[in-house]
């Protein structure tokens, strides 16, 4: 009976000196331990699914089922291909950092025709497409911008910034111009645009801008316009040849081709031609002015840009137009003697003559307007002859395929005021009757 109270007092006594604080530790870590216990168990199922999981997967491939995949009623799923979402227009408050392209226009950059695969550019072709194949680029280059050495946050120093705010930006892993305002940059060139020339670049920006580019000095002349909505070209009194389209993405870059040869002009945008147009006088000049409409909110983006002269085949702008401007073939000054350095483009001529039995030349002789009309009309006839008499003496052409005609200045393809515009009006046309 003693050893029971004993005992009782000792529990009491262990009971009694067991502090509230010491209890409460004690609590704590039992419960600590139970959630480990617990966070423990669950991890060992969770690595015991994954490691069945496993086996099974490597079962199917190095056992096959000797049936093949069983019939469910439905067709095989392809994995899908990523969907071009629309651009939301962002507002013009929102800021972006210098340096790098908006959040809603950072997509990956499509690559421009100027230096692409052929296999790349025959994977996914456009149902769109037919009429656009006929561009050919230039081969002998003028000018080309890929503002690589240019440093991020400057504007590029082969341009001239003549309005607006633009700088060098990096998309993906392409340094563009980024236009942020409305304004103009001038693309200087070593000599006046030839005849026939093509302009290639890549843009990104806004739909409905109407970004635009002019080839002469002249504000009210014709202008080639562009943005992801439409394309093509306006002229004076709201003469145009523009057409909607929606074959560029509505969210990324895209290249636009300009082909030019005289006053017939095409314009492609993501390889659909949106404008093809005989009669565009978009003249010629030392420099090419491109007219930005942008901001912060929503810039716009020019790269690569490539300009060259060329193009069209003499052969193909011929079956196409009816026409090919011989802009290689030159004259002394006032005079009808074809200079040596006319040698090549005469060939070319020659060699196409032989080559096409059936094909007969209208040779058509021009002048700028400078001296009397009557003296401009007999020196285009003289030189007209001259370019007649060289292909049938040196180039052994018949004589009856070919026929002369003098227009002195009645027929311009560019304006007389200017020394540019007077060196493309005196030239040597090819007609196809």
């Amino acid at each position: 009976m003693k050893r029971v109270v004993l005992a009782g007092s000792i529990s009491v006594m262990i009971v009694t000196l067991w502090s509230a604080p010491a209890r409460a530790g004690f609590l704590d870590k039992l419960m600590d331990q139970v959630q480990q216990t617990t966070e423990d168990r669950a991890r060992r199922k969770v690595d015991e699914a994954i490691d069945r999981s496993i086996d099974k997967a490597q079962d199917k491939v190095t056992n096959p089922s000797p049936e093949g995949p069983k019939e469910t009623g439905e067709e095989p799923r392809q994995a899908e291909e990523p969907v071009a979402r629309p651009k939301a227009n962002r507002p013009a408050s929102v800021k972006e950092p210098a340096g790098e392209a908006p959040a809603a226009t950072k997509p990956a950059v499509t690559e421009s025709p100027i230096g692409q695969s052929e296999a790349a550019s025959k994977e996914k072709p456009s149902p769109l497409v037919d009429a656009g194949k006929d561009f050919t680029p230039g081969t002998r280059v003028i000018a080309e911008l890929t503002f690589e050495r240019d440093m991020i946050g400057n504007f590029p120093r082969g341009l001239k910034l003549k309005s607006g705010n633009a700088e060098v930006a990096m998309v993906g892993k392409t340094r563009m111009l980024r236009a942020t305002s409305f304004g103009e940059f001038v693309i200087p060139l070593p000599d006046v645009l030839p005849i026939r020339f093509t302009m290639e670049f890549d843009f990104m920006g806004p739909g409905g801008w109407d970004q635009s580019i002019r080839f002469d000095d002249r504000s009210d002349g014709y202008a080639v316009e562009f943005d992801p909505w439409r394309g093509g070209i306006r002229g004076p009194n709201n003469a145009e040849f523009l057409s909607e389209t929606t074959a560029p993405p509505k969210n990324g870059t895209f290249p636009v081709q300009i082909m030019a040869d005289g006053s017939y002009v095409k314009v492609y945008m993501n390889g659909v031609r949106v404008a093809n147009a005989p009669t565009a006088m978009i003249g010629r000049s030392r420099e090419i002015r491109v007219q930005m409409k942008a901001d912060r909110g929503q810039p716009a983006y020019f790269g690569h840009v490539r300009i060259a002269a060329g193009g069209r085949s003499l052969y193909q702008s011929l079956m196409e137009t009816g026409r090919y401007t011989a802009e290689g073939i030159l004259f002394d000054t006032n005079s009808d003697k074809i200079r040596s350095e006319s040698a090549a483009v005469l060939k070319e001529i020659g060699d196409v003559l032989k080559a096409h039995a059936d094909l007969n030349l209208v040779i058509e002789g021009h002048t700028d307007n400078v001296g009397t009309e009557a003296a401009n009309k007999t020196l285009s006839e003289r030189r007209a002859a001259s370019v007649k008499d060289y292909l049938v003496k040196e180039l052994k052409v018949p004589a009856a395929r070919l026929t002369t005609q003098g227009l002195g200045s009645t027929v311009p393809v560019a304006s007389n005021d200017t020394a540019e515009g007077r060196q493309s009006n005196r030239r040597v046309e090819l007609v196809a009757p």
